[in-house]
């Protein structure tokens, strides 16, 4: 992801604190004896750099999917944001989960989000759409929509509308990338205040070059983090510090459900970084979750 990517050299300059805790979270959030579920994951499994790393040399692009869910118990499935996949196409990837607490989470396709205004055509696509991803079955995670960076909130009339037209017995999380939706308080504060009626969720972002994507609101007890490292600067650590520090404290308070995707401007370094994370995270917060391991670990 190249989203809010700069310089390295600049990387010391930012700063990279997590914002303060949003005084409405505290609404969403209630303590409970049932376990959360916590997904973690990268967003493409198709990673040739990751060959004699946790997928043995010459390792068939066709194992890629079975080799990764050995790793990883989710995916930020970005492929579904480049093509609208029938049932079938989607079956024969959930099949390769069968059986394993693995979750799917797949992008609306930019059909929608990006080139159909959220006009009449876009219900058709939709309804394309989600008969596809409905064959992951158990499988399903949230369903993500991201509007691209140019869809400001002079368009926002728009958006809600075709939020409200959602299927409320799925999830969904939004994600916003202009300035505007984010500088603007007014605006602000519709935007979260309607994801919190529709009862969708708020993606969070947390990206070098534009900090006020890492906004920490809750808008449903869940959330939806992609964190986009910079191929294993120090910072990189520092910054999983901090969301170890959020994250435990928003399990101690209630959260039931929390994905999280990893992401790199160079993906090789993914796997490395998430190992880290995830010791910290069990660690931490008393979690079991699995970690990637390398080729010739034992």
């Amino acid at each position: 992801m190249d989203f809010g990517r700069v310089p390295e050299k600049e990387l010391g300059k930012i700063d990279f604190t997590l914002p303060a805790e949003p005084a409405a979270n505290k609404k969403l959030l209630r303590k409970t004896k049932v376990k959360p579920l916590v997904y973690l994951g990268c967003a493409k499994w198709g990673r040739k750099e990751w060959l004699g790393k946790i997928y043995p040399k010459r390792t068939p692009e066709s194992r890629y999917l079975e080799l990764y869910i050995e790793h990883y118990n989710s995916i930020e499935l970005n492929a579904t944001h480049y093509k609208i996949y029938k049932p079938d196409e989607i079956t024969r990837w959930a099949e390769k989960a069968l059986g394993k607490d693995f979750k799917f989470c797949p992008k609306l396709s930019n059909s929608i989000s990006h080139y159909s205004g959220f006009n009449e055509r876009s219900q058709y696509l939709t309804d394309a759409f989600l008969e596809g991803v409905s064959a992951f079955g158990d499988q399903l995670g949230p369903i993500f929509i991201q509007v691209p960076e140019r869809f400001s909130p002079k368009q926002r009339d728009k958006l809600f509308r075709y939020l409200e037209t959602l299927p409320t017995d799925l999830q969904f999380f939004q994600e916003v990338r202009h300035p505007d939706w984010f500088s603007d308080k007014k605006t602000r504060k519709e935007l979260f205040d309607t994801l919190r009626h529709l009862k969708i969720g708020a993606v969070i972002t947390d990206t070098a070059g534009r900090r006020d994507c890492a906004h920490m609101e809750l808008t449903v007890p869940k959330t939806f983090i992609r964190y986009v490292g910079n191929s294993l600067h120090p910072t990189d650590y520092t910054r999983c510090d901090d969301w170890v520090n959020r994250i435990q404290y928003w399990l101690n308070k209630g959260l039931k459900e929390l994905y999280f995707f990893m992401h790199m401007h160079d993906e090789a370094y993914s796997p490395e970084l998430t190992v880290y994370l995830v010791d910290q995270l069990n660690e931490r917060c008393g979690l079991d979750l699995k970690k990637p391991e390398f080729v010739g670990e034992v």
